[in-house]
């Protein structure tokens, strides 16, 4: 049984204020091609459909798409909630669409209610962890102390019983995997995800899914292996600078009557690269190394001395989807990195104060020409006042 695991869809987000729908349309379209040309019978979303807990009409109409898209091509379906989705709203109808082949899991008592998939001399059991906020599923689970860690334990004790209660009952071997939105110990997280709590105590130790045969887990955006069967997917398509070197794609496993086989990535194609550029504004508009930024989305940081005069215009007239400009200016003398309460304290007169306020405001001081306009308003000011 060949299986493609996949998480963080996260349908309607936008980057940097654009749009990403045409980007998610694009991936779907390889989603499918994957499907149709490796095989795959059952495709795993390991929580974060969308993006947000109401999300825009055109994602509902796009994950509609792509579910009916992948139903025809002959796979089965299993998404669970993530923290990012309402679990009440992507788990609406459930148990109608499990007849159609679309499985959801968004709820703590069907965590022990597994999908089970005919592999014709085995059964795969699919359990579905949705997120699990522990202020608000604890109580029902039955655990006492803070944090992820004792409600997956807890959520894992009943997916255990569940499965040796099966497997004593049946004629022919189980197979188990689990899906689980969680931040795993030894993972790689990137700007793009929510943090789920603070202090650590969100981090789950990778022994909590040793007993599965595969851990399919969701949440941070870098495709990355733990273990051999513990594993996060990645989201399909970036979603911050800081994954412009990721590879987007998912894994392809094999599920057999003795366990997993072989795991693949699958790599899909971005629908616009992202490029970090840093450097001095004239040097990044003169380079023609990068030439291929000019068709990418940009994050340029500027090292100039002193802050160019518009230099997000000016950078756009090369890089025009350039859509987060940093400051971070390399040998500026000491003395313009003061506060201003300290740039205060040490003027001389009135012109020192104005100028030392632009210069600390915009990172650049007053050309001539601004220096002796300020000048002759001062002067007339004063002048003013004199007459007075």
């Amino acid at each position: 049984m060949r299986i493609l695991h996949t998480s963080d869809w996260h349908l309607g987000r936008s980057f940097h204020g654009a749009g990403l729908l045409e980007a998610q349309r694009g991936f779907i379209d390889s989603l499918l091609d994957t499907v149709t040309t490796q095989g795959v019978e059952v495709v795993l979303i390991a929580g974060d459909v969308y993006d947000r807990a109401l999300p825009s009409v055109d994602a509902v109409a796009l994950f509609d798409d792509a579910v009916v898209r992948l139903r025809e091509a002959g796979a089965t379906v299993i998404a669970t909630s993530g923290n990012h989705d309402s679990a009440l709203r992507l788990g609406f109808g459930s148990r109608l669409l499990e007849r159609a082949g679309l499985h959801l899991r968004t709820q703590v008592d069907d965590l022990d209610a597994p999908v089970l998939l005919d592999g014709g001399d085995f059964t795969l059991a699919v359990y579905g962890l949705p997120y699990l906020e522990p202020r608000m599923v604890a109580e029902g689970l039955g655990v006492q102390a803070p944090g992820h860690q004792p409600v997956i334990r807890a959520a894992m004790d009943r997916v255990a019983a569940d499965l040796a209660a099966r497997r004593a009952s049946s004629t022919r071997p189980i197979r188990s995997l689990v899906m689980a939105h969680v931040f795993a110990a030894q993972g790689q997280g990137s700007d793009s995800e929510r943090e789920l709590s603070i202090g650590g105590l969100d981090i789950v130790p990778l022994d909590e899914f040793a007993d599965v045969d595969y851990a399919a887990l969701g949440h941070l955006h870098g495709r990355q292996r733990l273990t051999e069967t513990i594993r996060y997917s990645g989201s399909p398509i970036a979603y911050s600078f800081s994954e412009a070197n990721h590879r987007k794609g998912a894994w392809l496993l094999e599920a057999t009557a003795d366990g997993i086989g072989p795991i693949e990535p699958v790599d899909w194609p971005a629908a616009k690269n992202l490029r970090v550029l840093r450097g001095r504004l004239e040097d990044l508009l003169a380079d023609d190394s990068l030439a291929d930024a000019e068709e990418a989305w940009c994050q340029i940081t500027l090292t100039d001395r002193d802050r160019p005069a518009q230099a997000m215009e000016r950078l756009r007239t090369r890089f025009p989807d350039t859509l987060v400009l940093h400051f971070e200016p390399e040998g500026r003398p000491a003395e313009v990195e003061r506060t201003y309460r300290d740039r205060l304290s040490a003027a001389e007169n009135p012109l020192q104060v104005c100028t030392g306020f632009i210069d600390h405001v915009r990172q650049r001081p007053p050309s001539d020409a601004e220096a002796e306009l300020l000048a002759r308003i001062l002067t007339e000011a004063t002048s003013a006042q004199v007459a007075r």
